[in-house]
């Protein structure tokens, strides 16, 4: 598995490789085939009732760029929020060693009961596991070194902030028009939360308090479903129509691969597209199809015009009810490849307190959440 991450591209320290070495992933995943436990993928755990994760062992490459934006040291002391299997928590534990204490949050009861009885295997027992919802943290451990979520959040609580000491950090995957990027967000002098270290990512949505609203919609009776911060928007009779007719081709002048997409110009297209569209993230349940399209991919909409555009079809855009939308897609493009195709490293996300009052913008997007203002811009000339 560490040999996959490694030919890869994963930077592999020697304090997360001693972890990985010494913590076995079956203990924490018994009823997995072995070569799926140890290879570099997430592995469900649990469902809800439409099909969709509600729990999984998360990629191990993924976990290595979080522990890397945590930077763990011997003596800290963590908060973990989204228990799972408790493998990341033994990973944790490992790093911070005797002296450091781990908390991890598991809302599930049946999940918790289960991750304890796989750390008590690995031999990982110092890990506390508390069934709670982790909305609220868990002050009794406080103050914490560093707070990490393994669940996509909407917002990033002010309880989690209060818990942690003044120069911590945060690192959670946040949610943004159905994008999740895990951020290492620091406290700055004007009483905000910066995050300078973006991450791509995937991870099951936080249950719960502190769940946020529906972003998610299923089209029609159809296996796909799209996801977007103004998904209450989108009247998906209407798209549901757009995209029930035949539909064109159309090519972006520059092809496109996965990362180009993953790392790049969808974020700059969610940040940067002309205000009369909505932007769109979209899946089709795995081995189906919907309108003749899979996988999953970004879209652009208005009641006019619709244009989808797969991940892995190398800048092919499904056009429907004219090209509009795929026009649009297209000068976004020009815009982003104008500015030396900005990735991630560029993306910056910071977070407001409601009470600093709402700022003034220049650049990118400011998104309402519950407790903070979300402010997503690129950093670049």
């Amino acid at each position: 598995m560490l040999k996959s991450m490694r030919q890869e591209g994963a930077l592999i320290t020697d304090g997360v490789e001693s972890a990985f070495s010494t913590v076995p992933r079956h203990l924490f995943l018994p009823n997995t085939a072995l070569e799926d436990v140890y290879s570099d993928r997430a592995i469900g755990i649990k469902t809800d009732g439409a099909g969709l994760l509600t729990s999984s062992s998360s990629q191990p490459s993924m976990m290595v760029i979080m522990l890397n934006q945590l930077q763990l040291q011997a003596g800290d002391n963590v908060l973990e929020i989204g228990t799972a299997t408790g493998y990341n928590a033994a990973i944790m534990q490992h790093i911070v060693g005797n002296s450091g204490t781990v908390t991890s949050i598991e809302i599930d009861k049946e999940l918790a009961e289960q991750a304890r009885e796989n750390l008590r295997r690995a031999k990982a027992s110092r890990v506390h596991v508390v069934n709670v919802d982790g909305a609220q943290g868990y002050s009794p451990r406080a103050a914490y070194d560093h707070i990490v979520s393994t669940v996509g959040v909407w917002d990033v609580p002010s309880a989690w902030l209060n818990q942690l000491k003044p120069q911590g950090s945060v690192v959670a995957p946040i949610v943004v028009d159905g994008v999740q990027v895990s951020g290492t967000f620091k406290l700055m002098s004007d009483g905000t939360y910066l995050s300078v270290d973006n991450r791509p990512c995937a991870f099951v949505y936080m249950l719960g308090q502190n769940a946020g609203p529906d972003f998610r919609r299923h089209i029609a009776s159809t296996p796909m479903y799209i996801l977007s911060d103004q998904v209450g928007q989108i009247d998906t009779a209407s798209l549901h129509l757009l995209l029930s007719y035949d539909h064109e081709f159309y090519q972006l002048e520059t092809g496109l691969d996965a990362t180009d997409f993953w790392f790049g110009y969808q974020i700059f297209l969610m940040l940067n597209h002309p205000s009369e569209y909505i932007f769109f993230v979209y899946a089709v349940l795995d081995g189906q199809k919907a309108y003749d399209i899979d996988g999953r991919g970004i879209g652009l909409f208005k009641k006019s015009s619709a244009a989808l555009a797969s991940y892995h079809e190398k800048g092919l855009i499904h056009s429907f009810a004219g090209s509009d939308a795929a026009l649009a897609m297209q000068t976004v493009l020009d815009e982003w490849q104008a500015l030396g195709e900005p990735t991630t490293e560029k993306l910056r996300v910071k977070l407001i307190p409601k009470e600093l009052g709402q700022p003034e913008i220049e650049r990118g997007k400011l998104y309402t959440r519950n407790e903070h203002y979300l402010h997503v811009w690129f950093e670049v000339e």
